[in-house]
């Protein structure tokens, strides 16, 4: 039942990438469907984003594609969990952002900021949103299958029953300053979120709309659940018999939230600024330092986090079996026992299986 989810969630998904992907390539052809200002920004500038979202969708799909096949339980770890780690950084804020903004705009009666229809249809806020909350449903849905089929005893078990690991203390000197950093930068998110203005311009506070304000508040919340996720995994004796799934999921969704919502759009903002000098497109003051530090606290993240899941779904070795000695023939009894113990040898199919999967 489990493999017929992952199937129809997978294929689900990279249904819901086409209407996107579709859209990008038509903008980039230069057929501006859907585009109402087409002079806003200027032609490179243009093709070079839509270039680069429709790559990382088209990754998204390809990755949604994989996890539906068997060859995908034999896949390297780290080349599926970074970009659904990415896609869940992406599309987790971006969805509760716009859920929270439009049901403000809805009970207060307050200006909808894609309904107005300035710079790109209403329609195509319809095309591309509703696409993005299929697609972070049925993948992360499908991705969150997977992973309790290949890796289920390890996110099964209780927190004081992960291993001591090689690089534990290495990664709690790393992580517990991350963890810190992103609980400071999720209270200034949830402070803006609320209405308030520590740091932040004149023109950036009058310029606020509610689903600015709702994607504040998603990120701040996101952040401080990623910070709390993150201390329970360093130290896992403050909750010793809570599952090893609640705190990872927590420290996945924040980290990767701060990383790609934050991090990766200041980055992309400075490397506009550099090639543009005439135009500040990097944001000024406490705004601009939020998002450099939440580029390093996912950076910090993702390397600490890659050797743990290096290290807890590295199968276990076949044992070796000595050969027997010169001149001495192996008895004929022995042969099925060797056989079994070959068999016994051989590592579990699926990683980090325990014996008290339930």
């Amino acid at each position: 039942m489990d493999n017929r989810r992952l199937t129809l969630l997978g294929r689900l998904a990279v249904a819901a990438c086409v209407p996107y992907l579709t859209l990008k390539l038509l903008w980039v052809l230069g057929f501006d469907i859907g585009v109402m200002d087409t002079h806003r920004v200027g032609r490179a500038a243009w093709v070079t984003a839509n270039v680069l979202t429709f790559l990382l969708d088209a990754v998204a799909a390809v990755v949604a594609h994989t996890l539906t096949r068997p060859a995908g339980l034999r896949t390297p770890a780290w080349l599926l969990a970074f970009p659904l780690w990415m896609a869940s950084g992406l599309l987790i804020p971006l969805m509760t952002g716009l859920a929270g903004g439009s049901v403000t705009a809805l009970v207060t009666g307050a200006a909808h900021p894609l309904a107005t229809g300035d710079f790109l249809a209403p329609w195509v806020f319809g095309v591309v949103y509703g696409g993005f909350a299929v697609e972070a449903v049925t993948l992360l849905g499908a991705f969150g299958l997977y992973a309790h089929q290949r890796w289920g005893g390890l996110l099964r078990r209780p927190l004081h029953a992960l291993p001591d690991t090689g690089t534990r203390a290495m990664q709690r000197i790393f992580l517990l300053p991350a963890a810190v950093l992103l609980a400071a930068l999720g209270t200034v998110h949830v402070l803006w979120g609320a209405g308030s203005t520590p740091g932040v311009t004149a023109t950036d506070a009058a310029a606020r709309t509610v689903i600015s304000s709702a994607s504040d508040w998603a990120a701040g919340l996101l952040s401080l659940a990623g910070a709390a996720g993150l201390v329970l995994l360093v130290l896992p004796g403050l909750l010793p018999r809570l599952r090893v799934r609640t705190p990872l999921f927590l420290a996945w969704c924040g980290s990767a939230a701060a990383f790609a919502c934050g991090g990766c759009l200041w980055l992309g903002q400075a490397v506009a600024d550099g090639f543009s000098p005439g135009a500040a497109a990097v944001p000024e003051g406490l705004p601009g330092l939020a998002g450099a530090l939440e580029l390093c606290a996912g950076l910090v993240v993702l390397c600490a986090g890659s050797f743990a899941l290096c290290e807890l779904t590295a199968a276990p070795r076949p044992a070796a079996h000595p050969r027997p000695g010169a001149g001495q023939a192996a008895p004929r009894t022995a042969r099925p026992q060797k056989r079994s113990a070959l068999r016994a040898s051989r590592p579990a199919g699926r990683e980090c299986a325990t014996t008290d999967d339930r």
